[in-house]
């Protein structure tokens, strides 16, 4: 139930409907309390306000016409620029990256604050009534005033609209400033480096993976990418049978039916019912999201700067930036205890929970290794690769950690040799030369 509740959240926060519906109603309720403060003589002290004229039944219609057509004119036009946004950044940068753009609070909120003042504009518009006619609620009737004109709720209503105004002033220069490239990097960058303090908040002690325990799997039985893992939820199930949980998986992996999730050993014998059970603890859906999976975030990176070296678009500035944001978070990992301790341990010491861990050559090999092949086409991109490992490099005093740097950057300019030839050759065997003194042991 929990991972189900997350991944919803996770929907529901890169969505366009939600914060909209949410004001809306926010909205509404707004109206019919100003509405009724307005019956009940409330806001009457506005009439000694002297710099505030009252407004007649036909003015107040008129003004709340003008807002309610504006700010739903203006709200179709936000959504048509949201989406041509979200479309170009898909297409350009991969279709990944469009998570972000979803997620993106200034571009839901602006929508949500035009839909809002829309929705509190017109349902004032209801209650305004002209001299001739007929009061229909009781403290209208009681009131003995010719019409009624809620001059409290147009007072809001004009301060919502030159709220929404600043809202669009502000919309139209997050947009284009949202999809710049060097934004866009910034964000995933970012949030990688914060997502890999909090998952690997200790310091890096150099201990290795502890062994897999032996005994039985437990294996899938339905098909998607796993969104979710309760982690609490196995390590009480590892409790609770006095056994141990080996993770098979990690959240970002896809699976199918017959595939191992875990294996475990226990004191007691295991009925299909507990498979059951820990089955449910993996939530599965179509897509990866960023909520567990650390390697989504880099797998952005090392998409936009592919791209970007790709011959169609030949932009090796742009990958230049990622290798940048790459070597920040190479750095930070290199930094850090790579293996995660969740739940508690047995009478013996021993971990009940045991997670599918990653050692630092593969989080190597999920960024510079991937890009290598695009990377090594590109003089440019090449020269700073080498540069961005060796720095990385002269961050960590783990000699085994600067070896597998070390052994990238002799990868990368294997695959340069065969790529590039004469000057740019050159060049990067210049460069290399000072990586292979950088980087010696």
């Amino acid at each position: 139930m929990i991972g189900f509740l997350v991944t919803r959240w996770q929907r529901i926060n890169a969505s366009y409907w939600f914060y909209p519906a949410v004001l809306s109603v926010a909205a509404f309720l707004l109206s019919l309390a100003t509405v009724y403060l307005d019956r009940i003589g409330w806001a009457d002290w506005l009439d000694g306000i002297k710099w505030i004229e009252p407004a007649r039944p036909q003015g107040a219609s008129n003004m709340l016409t003008v807002i309610a057509g504006s700010m739903i004119g203006v709200a179709s036009t936000v959504f048509s620029i949201t989406i041509a946004a979200v479309s170009y950044a898909s297409g350009t940068y991969g279709p990944r990256v469009l998570t972000n753009f979803m997620e993106d609070r200034g571009n839901q909120f602006s929508l949500a604050t035009f839909i809002a003042t829309f929705v509190f504009a017109i349902t004032t518009l209801r209650t305004v009534r002209e001299a001739d006619e007929q009061a229909l609620s009781a403290l209208d009737a009681a009131s003995g005033a010719a019409g009624f004109v809620p001059q409290f709720s147009l007072l809001v209503a004009y301060v919502l609209m030159g709220f929404s105004i600043a809202v669009l002033v502000y919309f139209l220069h997050h947009i284009p400033a949202s999809i710049r490239i060097n934004s866009v990097l910034q964000g995933i960058g970012e949030r990688l480096l914060k997502d890999i303090r909090s998952n690997f908040p200790n310091d890096a002690t150099g201990k290795l993976q502890p062994e897999a325990p032996q005994g039985r799997a437990v294996v899938a039985d339905r098909t998607g990418y796993i969104q979710h893992i309760n982690f609490q939820r196995l390590d009480r199930i590892a409790q609770k049978v006095g056994g141990h949980i080996k993770l098979g998986v990690r959240a970002g992996d896809f699976v199918h039916p017959d595939m191992r999730l875990i294996y475990w050993d226990a004191d007691d014998d295991l009925d299909d019912l507990r498979d059951d059970e820990v089955a449910d603890c993996f939530t599965l859906g179509g897509q990866r999201t960023p909520v567990q999976d650390i390697h989504f975030l880099m797998d952005e990176l090392v998409e936009i700067g592919l791209r970007a070296l790709s011959p169609g678009i030949n932009d090796p500035f742009t990958a230049i930036t990622a290798l940048h944001w790459l070597g920040a978070a190479t750095s930070e990992l290199a930094k850090r205890d790579l293996i995660r301790v969740i739940g508690g341990k047995d009478d013996t010491g021993s971990e009940r929970l045991i997670l599918r861990n990653d050692d630092f050559a593969h989080f190597v090999g999920r960024g510079f290794g991937t890009m290598r092949s695009g990377v090594a086409s590109s003089p440019a991109a090449s020269l700073v690769a080498l540069e961005v490992i060796a720095d990385t490099a002269s961050t960590m005093n783990d000699e085994t950690r600067e070896k597998v740097l070390r052994q990238e950057g002799e990868r990368l300019i294997l695959q340069v040799r065969e790529a590039l030839a004469g000057p740019d050759l050159d060049l990067v065997e210049a460069r290399y030369a000072k990586f292979t003194k950088a980087t010696a042991i």
